[in-house]
């Protein structure tokens, strides 16, 4: 079985072949639903795809009667797509959070070892004081 890339220029190239296949196939501009059918998306992927790939001008989308028709803009655009694999949005959040917990676990041991410093001085000074009064008696 082949390995399923996650990188924009592979999704893009596969976005525009469904397309032009369910266009050729059916005579007529797919929908957002079509698409996402022939490729195993849930809709909600396929509206976030749609609507990346619109703003960069690689697919458009036509008013129909019911809803509406994607249809291919500009095919050469996803050649200037970075062709490594998208760390998503989750594995950034994680990263983030990961990166503030280490620092906070940072601090935290900070202020414990200022805490047993002040321990430290605490007794010594209490040790000073005793050992002062008994050299006074």
């Amino acid at each position: 079985m082949p390995t399923k890339t996650n990188d924009l220029y592979t999704t893009a190239h596969l976005f525009v072949a469904a397309v032009r296949v369910l266009d050729h196939r059916d005579g007529a501009p797919p929908s957002l639903k079509a698409v996402c059918g022939q490729l195993a998306y849930s809709e909600e992927k396929g509206s976030y795809l749609l609507n990346r790939f619109k703003e960069l001008g690689i697919v458009d989308t036509v008013k129909s009667g019911f809803n509406d028709r994607i249809v291919v803009a500009d095919h050469l655009a996803i050649e200037a797509l970075p062709r490594d694999a998208e760390e998503s949005r989750l594995e950034q959040e994680l990263k983030k959070f990961k990166q503030g917990k280490n620092a906070m676990q940072e601090k935290v041991e900070s202020i414990k070892a200022q805490q047993n410093q002040k321990k430290q001085d605490l007794f010594a000074e209490i040790e000073k004081k005793l050992k002062q009064k008994i050299e006074k008696k």
